[in-house]
């Protein structure tokens, strides 16, 4: 997945800056340490830390994440310079069988790595048995028939970036399950201070960053992480955004929305996150 991210802004440097762009290769501790979940893992950013090394270290000049991995709050040196495609946002159901996720039999086994998506698939089936899953798309797909699960809980953007939304038994609305902050958002990270700042905020699609800086707003003033459960989905239609959130309060979940002018889309976040405290 990681690379296919990358192959697509390649291209997109290619064919609209007319830029010559190379991959380098780095694995993460995200990367490494799959026998437990990310949660566990107990620090921000263990997706991004060894790129954003390479950056430091000029082995690299800019650096490209799933936007949903990176922290809100990002160290100074660093800037997210564009945010140049936003794939479908949804989560969705693959079964192993091919069986409707609301069909399921009770007690069938679910797997997700997310404690977000944990929360919402017991508020929807509270009789299914919700186990932990690690490894990249692929991997998952295979321990999910492996180890007999029933189903798993996945991107839909991911899914699609690799060719095989064929896979997909249910999507799930974004206000049935809703998604990581800036989730199917490619982030384009460099040094504050690089010319390649300037240079790639050109690839920047506008709705695509106003949507996923509201999310993120919401989930900085919540305190959230990329392994929180409270989460933020912004729909933008013409010059209009509607913001939905969910936060967990004293054991409850809170699920709020918010509509207004897309320009407004920090206030619409501010407004948002007081309703969920």
């Amino acid at each position: 997945m990681a690379q296919t991210q990358a192959d697509l802004v390649i291209m997109k440097i290619r064919d609209e800056l007319k830029i010559r762009a190379e991959k380098i290769l780095i694995q993460t501790k995200g990367d490494i340490i799959l026998d437990v979940t990310p949660d566990k893992i107990g620090e921000k950013g263990i997706f991004i830390k060894e790129l954003e090394k390479a950056l430091i270290e000029a082995k690299a000049d800019c650096a490209v994440h799933s936007m949903k991995d990176l922290p809100t709050l990002m160290e100074e040196d660093f800037a997210i310079a564009a945010v140049p495609f936003r794939e479908d946002p949804r989560d969705v159901f693959v079964s192993a069988k091919g069986v409707d996720f609301y069909e399921l039999k009770k007690g069938a086994k679910v797997g997700t790595s997310s404690i977000r998506r944990a929360l919402q698939v017991k508020t929807l089936r509270p009789d299914v048995d919700v186990v932990p899953i690690r490894g990249n798309v692929e991997t998952r797909i295979e321990k999910m028939e492996q180890e007999g699960m029933d189903g798993i809980i996945l991107a839909a953007a991911g899914l699609r970036r690799l060719g095989i939304s064929d896979k997909i038994t249910n999507y799930f609305d974004v206000e049935e399950i809703i998604p990581a902050c800036g989730q199917g958002a490619i982030a384009v990270e460099t040094l504050k201070d690089s010319e390649y700042y300037r240079i790639l905020k050109r690839i920047d699609d506008i709705d695509a960053r106003l949507s996923v800086d509201a999310e993120r707003r919401v989930l900085n003033l919540l305190d959230g992480g990329c392994n929180s459960p409270i989460c933020a989905h912004a729909l933008i239609s013409g010059d209009y955004m509607r913001l939905v959130g969910l936060n967990v309060k004293g054991g409850r979940i809170i699920k709020k929305a918010v509509e207004g002018k897309k320009e407004d889309y920090l206030i619409l976040a501010e407004r948002l996150a007081e309703m969920l405290l």
